[in-house]
């Protein structure tokens, strides 16, 4: 038969209680409710709450610990506020009246939310620039900008000093190559001034076999220029090859014999007319070998030396005159042609 009395009342974790003289509901949770068996009744709920009380004071005090050991790095952004209501800050007990956590809080720690407060703008700094309140980030970004300076000076160095000796090196190389040119057109010009002269010195010793002195044995006695009474102009017009009577005259290039015959102060005189209009005249012979108008070659005996006209001694008297009759001086004309006289 069923009964008609009421259920008993269950009795909850949560049930409303007094705490410092007001009610109120508890509504907290016990972190030790799966490992200690509950237990009824007002003493054991009381020590539940301040259990659970003991925890929230601890955690606001590991935060204002961590803030104040400046693990919390994060610049530039808002603080995040950790706050609880009212109603249950007025009735949480001092911190160190705690079990086991009066012990854990010195009075560094009780300083710590001052230093939480303070801007964590002063990581990696030295202390002379934590006290002038430098800040972190703009002592970072000078540190990076003087490394950064300096690491581009030193770039700028090695740059310069590379430069430098490139521009050593391309000198010393353009020096080298100048001084190569300058060898190699020394080289070249003494190879061609050698090659002019091995040229005119064969020039010379074909004219040497096709020229020849006019006498083989003599003594020059007057040359070209003198000034004198002797001779009517006033100055010396030949050149005077002296030697003995008889002694044979050559042709000295061959030629046309163009006048041959007595010549007034010349005495006996032969003129020898080359290819290229130039007249050789023989004068003062004793006798004259050869007639007007025959050829003769070089070396060919045309006269013989004497003392015929006006002189002084046996001697040959040699002019050489252009082809417009102007006279010239023997001694460098055989000369050029490769005759030492």
């Amino acid at each position: 038969m069923a009964s008609n009395k009421p259920a008993p009342e269950a009795v909850s974790p949560f049930s409303a209680d007094t705490y410092g003289g007001a009610e109120r509901s508890t509504g907290e949770w016990n972190p030790t409710a799966e490992s200690i068996r509950p237990v009824r009744g007002k003493h054991r709920v009381a020590k539940q709450r301040g259990l659970a009380r003991s925890s929230t004071v601890l955690g606001v005090g590991v935060i204002a610990a961590v803030g104040a050991g400046g693990m919390a790095t994060a610049q530039d952004k808002a603080p995040v506020s950790i706050s609880l209501p009212d109603s249950i800050v007025d009735n949480l007990p001092d911190a160190k009246s705690l079990p086991g956590v009066g012990s854990l809080m010195s009075d560094e720690a009780e300083a710590a939310p001052v230093a939480a407060a303070a801007p964590l703008t002063t990581a990696g700094l030295t202390t002379a620039e934590a006290e002038q309140g430098a800040d972190a980030g703009e002592a970072l970004r000078a540190r990076i900008l003087q490394q950064a300076e300096q690491q581009q000076a030193s770039a700028d160095a090695e740059a310069k000093a590379a430069a430098e000796k490139a521009a050593a090196e391309t000198a010393a190389a353009e020096a080298k190559k100048q001084q190569d040119e300058a060898e190699a057109a020394a080289k070249k010009k003494a190879a061609e001034e050698a090659a002019k002269k091995k040229a005119e010195a064969e020039r010379l010793a074909k004219l040497a076999a096709s020229f020849s002195l006019p006498t083989s044995s003599y003594t020059i006695s007057s040359t070209y220029g003198q000034s004198g009474a002797m001779w009517s102009s006033g100055q010396h017009t030949g050149l005077d090859f002296a030697g003995s009577t008889g002694a044979p005259l050559k042709a000295v290039h061959s030629g046309t014999i163009t006048s041959a015959g007595w010549s007034g102060s010349y005495g006996y005189r032969t003129v020898l007319q080359l290819e290229d209009g130039t007249e050789i005249w023989y004068a003062h012979q004793s006798s004259i070998d050869v007639s007007v108008g025959q050829k003769v070659t070089t070396g060919q005996t045309i006269g013989r030396m004497g003392a015929t006209g006006n002189v002084t001694g046996t001697h040959l008297h040699l002019e050489v005159r252009t082809a417009g009759g102007s006279a010239m001086d023997p001694l460098a004309w055989l000369n050029s042609k490769g005759l030492n006289v």
